[in-house]
């Protein structure tokens, strides 16, 4: 599979917006293989921990973080510490994965 997540952009998303099917999410996963999917608050995120030398970059890569949030319109949970950011994608409004939260993904890991 060609890597195509990181080219899309999202769309707006509603709460009656179709979840990211197992086979789908499974097949997209291979473009994204750092991250992990599990069940959190009986709802299933996308979640990738990601490791930087000192405070300072770990603190610049959530601010490009934010703002791919911001330009695609689509926010994550962010959670910097010393040398690490914690960066979970999930779509608030159908409590699940949606497209959106993968191509949010890649393009995160394409900010490094």
């Amino acid at each position: 599979m060609e890597n195509t997540l990181f080219t899309q952009q999202c769309e707006v998303c509603h709460s009656g917006a179709t979840r990211v099917s197992d086979e789908d999410l499974q097949e997209y996963l291979t473009e994204i293989p750092d991250w992990i999917v599990f069940v959190k608050n009986n709802v299933m995120v996308l979640e990738r921990k990601y490791l930087f030398k000192n405070y300072k970059q770990a603190w610049l890569f959530t601010n490009k973080v934010s703002e791919l949030a911001e330009n695609e319109f689509h926010h994550p949970a962010i959670i910097l510490e010393w040398g690490k950011v914690t960066v979970t994608w999930w779509t608030h409004a159908i409590k699940g994965l949606h497209m959106n939260d993968l191509i949010c993904a890649a393009k995160t890991d394409r900010i490094v």
